[in-house]
């Protein structure tokens, strides 16, 4: 017998999963907690309890896919390595839109002359020498760059030159703007290729841990990896393109919903350590977002499921906002819970809380702790600041006010935080779930210390803003359950036509909430989430009943819903596309965009077919390398033109080639 192992691993957990092939049945599951900096043990834990469970041989295994929602963390917390960003032809007030500039955060961005027009002509020589001395002023701390040139989907030349010379000056990964996207959005493509080069050396860890281990156990199969929309492709075109792995956890979710319920048509919500995951499931099928996939405050050019990702989570970070009343808010950062923390180092944990509790006060940084996240050699590429307090953690984890001695080392402690370099443990609902009774995970006692440390905090009043750990506890919970409905309404008016205000502001509007409470006056007032809500993720039984209560909904919580996510990693199929365009520049003169660059035809249809059949074989090319098997090729064609006196005018011709089937399985 073949069995499918599907792998998904979140901010908290890793899970697996074993499907019988055959009979398209689960096996067996099982979690581990992730762990980091090694992400191996945490993978190698959950795939070799799913296998004992089955009882069979890892030799059975014909096909291993591997989800994951840290590409997507990543982007909601701000973390990723230190890339720079070779812009090429471009100016300042290109650098500033599409939130370029603010992703950079301080990272290096080198200012070359060069680029294309729109037609695929080189406006001006690529300055090497400029590129090369700014390449040889660069600090150490770098992990990869981005090279993003003035229409290089048009005549990529400027970017490849760029990224063969980086690669043969530093070694380093380099992406290139053209390779993720066919858009024409310099800025935006500028934006995707920094959060790629950003998240390569995290993904390539992740695949690099789950092939070692496959290796290490005897699994001779395949890996596949999850992508944005769904489709599995193989491991190392993931190792290339991490950018398209965002959203993969939420799109892998998709997937074993409909699998898990045979819903067609329902909202899906994910609730993971960091993120909520909201997606529209209609007529069975996830709708692919437009835009491209936006995961917090980026928008991409990577081809996703149209999904709301929210940061909030099981392990968000509980905030008490400013004020005369206690109001709390949750996110969008995940803490390790004080829980998980002193399961770990207990002695560390239990005695600072102690500590803490003994006093009347309660300072600006009691109950949270600093663990660094690497291990051996400290990172390079360090300010001072940063330095100093990387020193304070080469020993292990300590109090935070130990890991800050002042208050310039704050920012420093932030950025490395950003890096993701160091987490901060703190109180978050799963302690809160701890507290009441509703998880017993973790070290429960620690838990109750921090959340009373918690409750002893003061609001503008100057009063406790609870006198009991069970208080403060189901207050987080509901705040959670609050926020949650929040993002559930955005998801609902987002998909609804029609409305003259954003999502956000009629989710949160009062006659909206009156309505669902079922206000009766002298108005009587009624609203309900007309479809149902399938509930995902492990805590989602915990939480998602009141949910499903707040909105007048039916709540579906299906068996195995804490590993949605790693029974949709392997109930997908593959798929890869190539696209590309044929312009008019001018009369009679028809241009195909191609990888090698520009080819001019005097003819309309030459132009259109020599495009098809590089983009067929660039697709067929793609697929092998993806494990595609039995393929069947689709192709699109979106032809622009204009009527000018009766008589249609060739602006342009889009056409993609898409190349589907399922993924190669091995048979012992």
């Amino acid at each position: 017998m073949t069995y499918l192992l599907g792998v998904d691993t979140g901010g908290t957990y890793t899970d697996a999963v074993l499907l019988d092939e055959a009979e398209d049945r689960v096996v067996a599951s099982a979690k581990a907690l992730t762990t980091r900096p090694d992400l191996s043990i945490g993978v190698g834990g959950a795939i070799d309890a799913a296998i004992a469970k089955a009882g069979i041989k890892p030799s059975q295994v014909g096909l291993v896919s591997l989800s994951t929602t840290l590409a997507t963390n990543a982007l909601v917390e701000g973390q990723g390595g230190r890339v720079a960003l070779v812009f090429i032809g471009f100016d300042q007030a290109e650098f500033r839109r599409a939130g370029l500039e603010e992703s950079m955060k301080g990272d290096p961005v080198i200012w070359v002359a060069g680029g294309h027009n729109h037609g695929g002509g080189e406006l001006r020589p690529l300055d090497v020498d400029t590129l090369k001395a700014q390449l040889a002023a660069l600090v150490d701390g770098v992990t990869g760059f981005a090279v993003a040139a003035s229409f290089a989907t048009r005549n990529p030349a400027h970017e490849l030159a760029a990224r063969d010379l980086i690669r043969e000056m530093t070694g380093k990964p380099v992406t290139s703007s053209h390779e993720l996207s066919a858009g024409l959005n310099g800025p935006r493509r500028a934006l995707t290729a920094v959060l790629n080069a950003r998240l390569i050396g995290m993904i390539d860890h992740l695949i690099s841990s789950c092939q070692t281990h496959m290796a290490r156990i005897g699994i001779v199969a395949p890996l596949m990896v999850v992508r944005g929309d769904g489709a599995l492709v193989s491991a190392t075109m993931a190792r290339e393109r991490p950018i398209e792995t965002i959203l993969s956890g939420p799109a892998a979710s998709v997937a074993g919903a409909r699998w898990l319920t045979g819903e067609t048509d329902a909202l899906i919500s994910d609730i993971g350590g960091t993120t909520t995951d909201v997606c529209l499931l209609s007529g069975g099928l996830p709708a692919i977002d437009p835009l491209g996939a936006r995961v917090g405050q980026f928008r991409t050019m990577v081809e996703a499921v149209a999904m709301r990702t929210t940061g909030l989570g099981g392990d968000s970070e509980v905030h008490l906002e400013e004020g005369l009343r206690t109001r709390l808010r949750l996110g969008p950062r995940r803490l390790v819970p004080v829980s998980l923390a002193a399961r770990d180092w207990p002695g560390l944990v239990h005695d600072a809380l102690d500590a803490w509790l003994a006093q009347d006060a309660v300072g600006e940084m009691d109950g949270r702790f600093a663990l660094p996240m690497w291990r051996g050699t400290p990172p390079l590429g360090l300010a001072p600041r940063e330095e100093g307090v990387v020193a304070r953690l080469e020993q292990g984890p300590v109090r935070m006010a130990d890991a800050v001695r002042t208050r310039l080392d704050l920012p420093a402690l932030m950025r490395l935080v950003s890096r993701g370099l160091v987490m901060i443990a703190g109180v978050t609902p799963s302690d809160a779930s701890h507290v009441l009774g509703r998880l017993d995970s973790w070290d429960a006692q620690a838990a109750r210390k921090a959340v009373t440390l918690f409750a002893r905090r003061r609001n503008g009043r100057g009063e406790r803003i609870a006198e009991a750990p069970e208080i403060i506890a189901q207050a987080i919970i509901d705040q959670l359950t609050e926020q949650t409905v929040e993002c559930l309404l955005e998801a609902a008016f987002a998909e609804e036509a029609g409305w003259h205000d954003a999502p956000e502001v009629l989710a949160r509007h009062q006659l909206l909430r009156a309505g669902l409470t079922g206000h009766s006056g002298i108005l009587r007032l009624s609203a309900e989430l007309a479809l149902p809500v399938i509930g995902l993720g492990a805590s989602a039984p915990s939480y998602y009943g009141a949910v499903g209560q707040a909105l007048n909904a039916r709540m579906i919580l299906p068996e195995h819903a804490g590993v949605a996510n790693a029974i949709g990693a392997v109930v997908g199929q593959s798929a890869v596309h190539a696209e590309g365009l044929v312009s008019s520049p001018g009369p009679g003169l028809f241009v195909a965009h191609l990888a090698e660059g520009p080819a001019r035809f005097n003819d309309r249809d030459r132009a259109i077919e020599r495009l098809r059949t590089t983009l067929e074989t660039e697709a067929r090319a793609k697929a092998v390398a993806a494990g595609v098997e039995d393929m069947r090729v689709t192709e699109q064609c979106d032809l622009t033109e204009v009527d000018i006196e009766g008589q249609p005018m060739f602006i342009e011709a889009r056409l993609r080639v898409r190349v589907t089937g399922r993924p190669r399985i091995a048979r012992g």
